[in-house]
């Protein structure tokens, strides 16, 4: 690092054109200008110009003593580590702190002052470093918008989480393309002129929107692309603008896609998909066992999907997280794992649970049944549960049913007979 410095430093100066007497008279001269003390305090009181000159007349004179001692000594060493100090003093005194609010509300952002000093991060609204050493910078508590103080009243994007309350939904065409022409050639966001030669600004294509954006609102950033992935399963993440680059990271752990209205023959080409279904209804039979039980309730077991609060809700909505974790292959895993827990307190480690299994009434054999279970079968209108060979082999109607059947007329006639007898 110090000799690239030294480099770049070579080509700013001409030490040939110093004499060794003026050379030595810079050196004092650049210690009396403030070398020895701390660079890192903040100003006190207001400074002139002459305050800002002496401190770059100082940094002149740094940088020929640097060209002029010996290489990968140790005072120039430390003479390097002033200079740094000296351009960051000078930066302060360009750019002055002053006493900035913790919390700024602003177009539906809320902006959160960082007090993180050594993050280096970059202003989205003049696209340039932040320096957290020297510069104040707020965070939205939302989007996670970052810019300096001085561009907060520059704003003029509101907060994408503002949308994500308000529309809920994905663009659902892939990279719906308008052209340049319909935007008059110009930022979709900003309103900037811009063209695909680059001239005066380039024109670059959000894969998600598919508008055009100015190098200023479109930064190359990736993301997966919801469309694709419903569509045709693919995954690989694609160039987006910086608003849906935010829109699409707030959305993705929210259950808004229902597969089965959008692209139902999905299922029949996605294996994994059709796995993780039948978990998700197994999920929601064992549910009914855990809300009813004490022992479940005091363990927490369905906090165990605390992260997917969806599936034991309902089984026909998903995250584009969980499409992409099942894609993956680490949602199968994980709920594979959790399937096998509820399990194993239902059928096992529970005596409440287990009092409340079937037996199956057409053959009066086997074990005690679940609905839940993978050889079984559920009678839709009453939920008994029966072994699957004998509930679809026999030809009559389910027993329970029969009996509710029976119960209802028995009931019916004698409230008639006891009508027609007042």
């Amino acid at each position: 690092m110090l000799t690239v410095l030294l480099v770049c430093l070579s080509s700013e100066l001409r030490p040939e054109l110093f004499s060794s007497k003026s050379r030595n008279q810079s050196l004092d001269r650049a210690m009396d200008l403030g070398l020895a003390e701390d660079h890192f305090s903040r100003p006190v009181g207001s400074f002139v110009a002459s305050d800002i000159e002496q401190l770059k007349m100082a940094i002149e004179e740094c940088k020929r003593l640097i060209l002029e001692l010996p290489e990968h000594s140790e005072r120039q060493k430390d003479t390097v580590v002033k200079l740094i100090h000296l351009r960051l003093k000078l930066q302060e005194l360009n750019d002055p702190e002053e006493d900035e609010p913790n919390l700024r509300v602003l177009l539906e952002h809320r902006f959160s002052k960082e007090k993180s000093k050594s993050v280096k991060q970059t202003c989205d609204k003049c696209s340039t470093i932040i320096w957290g050493l020297i510069q104040t910078w707020y965070t939205c508590t939302g989007c996670y918008y970052r810019c300096h103080s001085k561009c907060l009243n520059l704003i003029n994007k509101s907060c994408v989480r503002s949308k994500v309350s308000h529309q809920s939904e994905y663009e659902l065409s892939i990279c719906p393309e308008i052209g340049l022409d319909r935007q008059d050639y110009r930022c979709a966001e900003c309103r900037m002129p811009v063209s695909l030669r680059g001239v005066p600004s380039e024109a670059r294509q959000c894969d998600y929107t598919g508008q055009y954006y100015c190098s200023t609102c479109h930064w190359n950033d990736t993301a997966v692309i919801p469309a694709r992935v419903i569509h045709n399963w693919e995954f690989e993440p694609r160039k987006v603008c910086r608003s849906s680059m935010r829109y699409l990271a707030l959305m993705i752990p929210r259950p808004v896609l229902k597969l089965r209205e959008v692209n139902p023959l999905l299922f029949n080409f996605v294996e994994e998909l059709v796995e993780i279904r039948k978990l998700r209804q197994d999920i929601l039979l064992m549910k009914p066992y855990f809300i009813t039980c004490k022992e479940a309730m005091e363990a927490r077991l369905l906090l165990q999907l605390h992260d997917r609060q969806h599936f034991v809700e309902n089984n026909d909505m998903y995250s584009l997280q969980d499409l992409i974790d099942i894609s993956s292959g680490r949602l199968s895993c994980s709920l594979t794992e959790i399937h096998t827990t509820f399990a194993k307190h239902i059928k096992l480690d529970c005596d409440r649970c287990q009092a409340k299994g079937f037996v199956c009434e057409l053959c009066k054999e086997g074990d005690i049944l679940f609905p839940f279970d993978s050889h079984t079968s559920v009678c839709h209108d009453c939920s008994a549960v029966f072994h699957r060979d004998c509930f679809y082999d026999n030809s009559t109607t389910c027993p329970k049913c029969a009996r509710m059947t029976e119960l209802t007329l028995f009931q019916f006639s004698g409230l008639w007979k006891m009508v027609a007898g007042y």
